[in-house]
């Protein structure tokens, strides 16, 4: 393995509060953020000093998600409902007020919206009508976060009462509880292959779940100090990156579960805060080859270059 190198390329101001949330689009140069200033951000990595904002709403935005069949911007606003942005248009399409709570997360598979908010309901959304059209009660603690397992049919959703609880996608009935963490689930991600779950906890640990074995337990890693509030994939899934409320931001090697490097604001001038969302990015230049965004509590998003000399 050589030596991974990581520097700081670029510091995106202009949100007035924490940046809570990332998403991609269908242009690799391209992506969003959203925070609790109710803006919407578009960024360009081309000429990343210039945002612009495509949406501000009247309060926090949590979640955003960008669904690439159909190339829209979901945005979550807490307290009212969502909002769909046709990225080609570069318009509103529709809103929906659907609930007074939170909005944690949004996912969407085939012809459904998901959406987890902190009264620990999933709703699920008809695409075409943007209308409820059914409604889980996962728990009377937070929804946190959504994974879908496409061949194996399958929601997964993190929840604050600690447990992963797994839907079958057509009935919506619950298939698996997991007691997965000592503290609330804040983030789920597949491996590339789907062979691996990967949740991240309040708890700060990284925990391995084997989908061959039922989700069994793999591997439990205490990963950081504090809080594991996201985790995000390089393009090729060889290596993911986490980030916490202990302010780093650290990259492992995925065939290993191996810690490769901690990105810090003592060694790398990072965030001075919690680093709350990631997005790898798969954008390539000749100044930067698929860099890793991080968004913080400090207002700011940060546009980090890892290389690897013989990757």
């Amino acid at each position: 393995m050589n030596r991974l190198d990581v520097q700081k390329i670029h510091t995106l101001k202009g949100h007035r509060d924490s940046v809570y949330t990332l998403a991609p689009s269908q242009q690799q140069n391209v992506f969003f953020s959203g925070a609790g200033d109710g803006m919407v951000v578009q960024w360009d990595l081309q000429n990343p000093e210039e945002g612009k904002v495509i949406a501000k709403v009247e309060a926090s935005v949590y979640a955003l998600h960008h669904n690439v069949r159909f190339n829209h911007l979901i945005v979550g606003q807490n307290y009212e409902g969502i909002h769909v942005i046709g990225l080609d248009q570069n318009k509103a399409l529709g809103s929906l007020q659907m609930t007074k709570a939170s909005i944690f997360d949004i996912t969407t598979h085939r012809e459904r919206i998901y959406v987890a908010t902190s009264d620990g309901q999933i709703t699920v959304l008809n695409y075409q009508k943007l209308a409820a059209i059914d409604q889980i009660k996962g728990s009377n603690e937070r929804a946190r976060c959504f994974a879908i397992h496409p061949e194996r049919n399958e929601l997964l959703v993190g929840f604050s009462d600690n447990y992963i609880r797994i839907y079958d996608l057509n009935s919506y009935k619950l298939k698996k509880t997991i007691n997965a963490h000592q503290n609330s689930v804040f983030t789920l991600q597949f491996t590339s292959d789907y062979r691996y779950l990967l949740s991240g906890s309040r708890d700060a640990h990284l925990k391995v779940w084997d989908t061959q074995k039922n989700y069994e337990l793999h591997e439990s890693i205490v990963a950081h100090m504090y809080a594991i509030n996201h985790i995000a994939f390089r393009e090729d899934g060889k290596y993911f990156a986490t980030c916490s409320m202990d302010k780093s931001v650290k990259i492992w090697d995925t065939e290993r579960f191996q810690l490769l490097k901690v990105i810090d604001k003592a060694r790398h001038a990072g965030h001075g805060t919690s680093v709350n969302r990631l997005l790898w990015s798969s954008y390539q230049s000749n100044e930067v080859d698929q860099p890793i965004i991080s968004a913080s509590d400090d207002r700011t998003l940060s546009v980090w270059n890892a290389q690897w000399p013989l990757d």
